[in-house]
């Protein structure tokens, strides 16, 4: 089977910001649904390897836990992922879910390892121009995140904190993917929602942030749906 059944540097920098409010663009999430546990994910997995390479997109791996009842427990999967992957389904009315999985920019769904595929959304993306102009920069162990709307929004956003661990190359024992070893990119281990916005007036607040991880701040309308805006600081 091809696809599977079934989630600053300097302080003062502006990141992802190339224009005013009313005029921005942002690096494209790439969201990746993958598992240690099912044999057609790796070479979604390698593929991830060159798309955190490129500075339009910002890909996260979210490892879901469903695969780990046939032998092998994926040693960074999380429940959490697995309700987003399902919230994502449940927004366009689907009932199915599978690995490998892409969300791009909150809405576009691609099925399987399709890198042309992925390409082609993350260009329709960075065609668009949001509304948000979003900044973010670090303050010791807290980030302060800034974000401002022009027209307003007319759907309330949800503001998302993301921590990640850039690589990490597993030796896998049990399972489909038994005496592989499989190296992963921009590992998420952590998500946050922080707050919700309407977006009328201008957002300014601070959220934890302590230790190395690099850290990604996404603005997206509720479903999850499209994604708004996003920056990170490594």
């Amino acid at each position: 089977m091809t696809m599977r059944h079934l989630v600053s540097a300097t302080l003062g920098l502006w990141i992802g910001v190339s224009g005013m409010a009313g005029a921005q663009t942002s690096p494209v999430v790439v969201e990746l649904y993958t598992s240690q546990g099912c044999s057609s994910c790796p070479p979604a997995d390698e593929f991830m390897v060159e798309l955190v390479k490129r500075p339009d997109v910002i890909a996260l791996s979210l490892h879901v836990d469903y695969w780990d009842y046939i032998g092998w427990s994926d040693t960074f999967a999380s429940p959490q992922y697995t309700q987003r992957q399902k919230a994502y389904a449940k927004a366009v009315g689907s009932r199915m879910i599978y690995t490998p999985q892409m969300i791009v920019g909150g809405l576009d769904r691609v099925q399987g390892n399709d890198p042309a595929q992925v390409d082609e959304a993350v260009r329709r993306h960075q065609a668009q121009i949001s509304p948000v102009t979003l900044t973010v920069t670090r303050d010791g162990d807290r980030i302060v995140i800034r974000a401002e709307a022009d027209p307003p929004l007319t759907k309330r956003a949800r503001i998302q904190v993301i921590r990640y661990l850039p690589e990490a190359t597993v030796a896998i024992g049990r399972g489909e993917n038994e005496g592989r070893e499989v190296t992963y990119s921009n590992i998420v281990t952590d998500w946050q929602a922080v707050a919700d916005w309407q977006g009328l007036a201008p957002l300014e607040m601070t959220a934890e942030a302590a230790g190395p991880d690099p850290v990604v701040v996404i603005v997206q309308t509720e479903g999850p749906a499209d994604v708004l805006a996003a920056a990170q600081v490594k």
